[in-house]
């Protein structure tokens, strides 16, 4: 949630029309089913290469279960109007064909009606689907909260409040129980202190639920009030029942709340007071494992041994390698695949608010054993889906495995979509320890310096991002999102800022060039000769007489700029809120002289120099670092 928090109390802007409901989506054709979207975007990543999901205007939470009978059936909530608005509700539609075309929605709620929202979908060995989701039974129009924002003390957003209820379908999703069911929950220290003192809930729910020890279970996410950024507390709790995977009769399943106490997960010692929309794992063990977010600017995690009923402290999650992961506030979640390994939707950067979540980021993890049970070890990220402008977002994702391809759901709050994911990528998330060879597609520059590097080397071609498109009778720019990566291992007598490592600038400064700062970092310089376009390293990263290795990665779809030093992806340290950086969209290239100056003013040493004319992954470059220092 947080697609409207924008908003002020009385919700002043109208209900939206701008959208349809399209019965089978978009006809999409491809060769072999599910590895090709429907844009015509270049790069896979691009958000437009997804398949729609059918809904009205607003659209959110596009879940997935496998039916019985083969389809995936996706759950959505929707309604005309923006998120929180009246007339949201929740309507499922099945696929057969992985995404690519839709049947008719069916109402799981009528938009007629109190708010129904935030549906997830629970599939029981019988085949039958359980749909949990927030609905406003007592049509509650307005609940107490903070001034400010809300200047008379009411806030009239009701999605988020009232009874977390169920519906179920004997028929694979075609149709659904008329009645509903509440689920009976039991009221902990943030219900209490809410300003109803707990006759009225507030809750909702993002998180998948599973099955374990024989057993259903159900996220719910707490909240103590409404104010500033619409949620001001939250905790996160799990619905356990004994009986759901064989109960028929729905009025006899029963439920029971953890933990056990009088709190939910709450975020680290020292942290904020929001810790919420939870996303649970279960490991090879048994362990349960869970993520959530907080306003820290970091994820925080915990494990639980004993079914929920206890978890370990919670702590801010961190990579393999001990640094702390980086978030904002949005849904980060982590799904266990059918191999035994995770994969893990984020979005790398130190915000603590609802915005930038554009690119979204992956990360995968492996379990290991612990002196108290396997734990997950996540590796380093790579991009894996962007829209061009910075200012959409996507998110509430769900992961999907069918015929030996992974494919992930989202939404930017207007529009849902199910993307397919490159099977190189993620094979690099998970084997990031086996890579140890140089990488050699598109290396285009490969020199080692047994002694001291030359004073200047030809410099190879690198990629136009932009060109003239002659289909076109304006001809506009055509964007080919190409990339192109430096990689290099150098020693440093100095940090002392303006000495050039590279350079193949010309007189107007088009070309490239690679320098110190005064922050003892490295910077690149792209220019083409009317725009150029910085970015420098993370702080304290490099140091004198060490032999460093360096990978500058210019990736042309996103328009990124990354550093990952001596197999690190800088991520901004906690200094700053980005460690990647975005380039101008109207940079045409990087070219420059004919030939590159090596270490014209460097204090140290260059061992070796390799050019890409592509991208480089995260996971290549460590391969990289790899090869030459492991």
């Amino acid at each position: 949630m947080g697609g409207t928090v924008s908003l002020k109390a009385n919700f002043t802007k109208p209900m939206g029309t701008k959208k349809r409901v399209t019965s089978t989506g978009r006809k999409k054709t491809f060769s072999i089913p599910g590895t090709k979207g429907s844009g015509n975007c270049v790069d896979s990543r691009h958000l437009s290469n997804g398949f729609e999901i059918p809904t009205e205007s607003y659209s959110d939470q596009p879940y997935i279960v496998k039916t019985l009978d083969g389809a995936w059936l996706c759950i959505l909530t929707t309604g005309s109007g923006h998120e929180g608005h009246a007339g949201q509700h929740v309507i499922t539609t099945r696929s057969t064909d992985m995404g690519q075309t839709w049947s008719n929605p069916v109402r799981v709620e009528s938009p007629i009606g109190p708010e129904a929202s935030y549906a997830v979908l629970l599939r029981v060995p019988s085949g039958r689907i359980y749909a949990f989701y927030n609905h406003n039974t007592d049509n509650i129009r307005k609940v107490k909260a903070d001034n400010p924002p809300y200047t008379d003390g009411f806030c009239r957003r009701v999605d988020s409040l009232g009874y977390f209820v169920f519906k179920y379908s004997d028929d694979h999703g075609r149709s659904w129980s008329k009645k509903r069911y509440p689920l009976d929950i039991r009221e902990m220290e943030i219900d209490r202190k809410n300003a109803d003192r707990g006759k009225l809930r507030y809750f909702w729910n993002v998180g998948r639920p599973f099955i374990a020890e024989k057993a259903a279970f159900v996220s719910l996410h707490k909240v103590g009030g409404f104010g500033e950024g619409f949620f001001t507390s939250s905790e996160g709790v799990l619905l356990k029942s004994s009986n759901l995977l064989t109960e028929i009769n729905p009025r006899k399943i029963t439920w029971e709340t953890l933990p056990d106490g009088d709190s939910g997960l709450r975020t680290p010692p020292g942290g904020g007071p929001i810790a919420e929309e939870q996303s649970y794992s279960v490991l090879s063990d048994g362990s349960f494992y869970c993520v959530y977010r907080t306003i820290d600017g970091y994820p925080a995690y915990a494990y639980s041994r004993d079914g929920g009923h206890t978890w370990t402290e919670p702590q801010y999650k961190t990579y393999g390698n001990g640094r702390r992961i980086r978030h904002p506030r949005a849904a980060n979640f982590a799904w266990r695949c059918r191999n035994g390994k995770y994969l893990y939707w984020f979005h790398n950067h130190g915000g603590n608010w609802y915005d930038d979540r554009n690119p979204v980021w992956l990360s995968g993890g492996v379990e290991v054993d612990s002196p108290d049970g396997k734990i997950i070890e996540w590796s380093q990220p790579e991009v894996i889906l962007y829209e061009d402008d910075q200012e959409i977002r996507m998110s509430y994702p769900d992961m999907v495995e069918e015929r030996g391809r992974i494919f992930l759901t989202e939404t930017q709050k207007d529009i849902a979509r199910v993307h397919v994911m490159d099977k190189e990528l993620i094979k690099g998330l998970w084997n990031r320890e086996k890579a140890k060879s140089m990488v050699k597609e598109g290396l285009v520059f490969n020199r080692k310096f047994q002694k001291a590097a030359p004073k200047s080397v030809k410099m190879p071609e690198l990629p136009l991002f932009l060109e003239r498109d002659a289909t076109m009778p304006d001809f506009r720019n055509k964007d080919l999102r190409t990339g192109f990566t430096i990689d290099l291992s150098l020693q440093f007598d100095s940090l002392k800022g303006g000495q050039v490592i590279l350079d193949s600038r010309i007189s107007t400064r088009q070309g490239l060039a690679l320098q110190t700062t005064g922050n003892r970092t490295l910077e690149i310089i792209l220019n083409d000769g009317r725009t150029e376009n910085r970015w420098e390293c993370d702080r304290e990263m490099l140091e004198t007489k060490t032999q460093h290795h360096i990978s500058i990665i210019v990736d042309g779809g996103p328009k990124l700029i990354s550093f990952v030093i001596d197999g690190i992806l800088c991520d901004g340290s906690g200094q700053r809120q980005f460690g990647w950086g975005r380039y101008s969209p109207h940079l045409r290239h990087a070219n420059g002289a004919k030939n590159l100056l090596i270490g014209p003013s460097l204090k140290g040493k260059i061992f070796s120099l390799r050019i890409y004319d592509r991208y480089l992954r995260t996971a290549e470059a460590m391969a990289n670092y790899q090869a030459l220092h492991l």
